[in-house]
């Protein structure tokens, strides 16, 4: 066997959240190159279509879906909506992710800070408990938390992202622990700073974005969201078969030094 087939996800079913943008649009975009059917979830129905439209277009299979990922109601609605349109499932990435305010314990908002953890760490809880049976029905699978270099390390007055990005850690090996006789495999994925519009939205443009973050990473720039969906195709397929509770950093080298 070539080993690239090994990269393959040809005949895989994929739930990507945040499909309709940046990290999680890229990632939907690549499963579909690399031959699964993928349901596209947002919490923006419409940059979801038009992810969709796009692999569609190219071709592939997909489906949207309008979820809220911190809503239990949202979330068990698209898990019967993939299974009535794809039957199993085999990969999950839970992408969804809220924009998180700058702050200290001390400056933070308490319904900023339950929102940031509705989204980041509650989502991928529920969206892994709607889809998880699905996966123990079939022949296992592969979870995907995308976390951050700063699931790691800790940055400047981001105490809320820090807080849920390691929590995302920890669940993936928790998971991986509770759930390895399912064949079921849970990672994180541990992006850099990755040119996105939450980064324009975090530094008012992208080039200060670049100018103020690219020198923070030891390649001196961002990371692109194609560079994270290169090895999230890795995390979601057997090339990574002997992989599970594990943190993958795709960083620059930001948490090297």
């Amino acid at each position: 066997m070539n080993a690239l087939d090994e990269f393959s996800l040809a005949g895989k079913s994929a739930v990507v959240t945040g499909a309709g943008a940046g990290i999680g649009r890229a990632i939907a975009l690549a499963f579909a190159g690399a031959g699964a059917s993928v349901a596209c979830l947002d919490i923006d129905a419409k940059a979801a279509v038009e992810t969709c439209r796009t692999i569609e277009d190219a071709g592939g299979r997909a489906i949207s879906i309008a979820c809220d990922v911190s809503l239990e109601a949202d979330v068990e609605a698209a898990a019967q909506a993939v299974e009535r349109t794809f039957g199993g499932v085999q990969v999950l990435v839970n992408g969804a992710a809220a924009h998180d305010p700058d702050g200290t314990v001390l400056e933070l908002d308490l319904a900023d800070w339950n929102r940031v953890f509705a989204v980041n760490v509650t989502g991928a809880f529920l969206m892994s408990r709607a889809i998880l049976p699905l996966m123990v029905e079939g022949d296992g699978g592969s979870v995907i938390h995308i976390a951050s270099q700063l699931g790691r390390v800790a940055g400047e007055r981001r105490a809320v992202y820090c807080a849920t990005k390691g929590a995302l850690i920890q669940l993936a090996k928790a998971m991986a622990i509770d759930h390895a006789a399912d064949n079921i495999r849970v990672n994180t994925l541990s992006p850099g700073a990755v040119e996105t519009d939450r980064l324009v939205r975090r530094f008012g443009n992208m080039a200060a974005a670049r100018r103020i973050a690219g020198p923070r990473h030891l390649m001196q720039r961002l990371g692109q969201p194609d560079e994270i969906a290169c090895a999230a195709i890795f995390l979601a397929s057997d090339a990574s078969s002997f992989m599970t509770g594990a943190d993958l950093l795709v960083d620059g080298g930001y948490t090297a030094t």
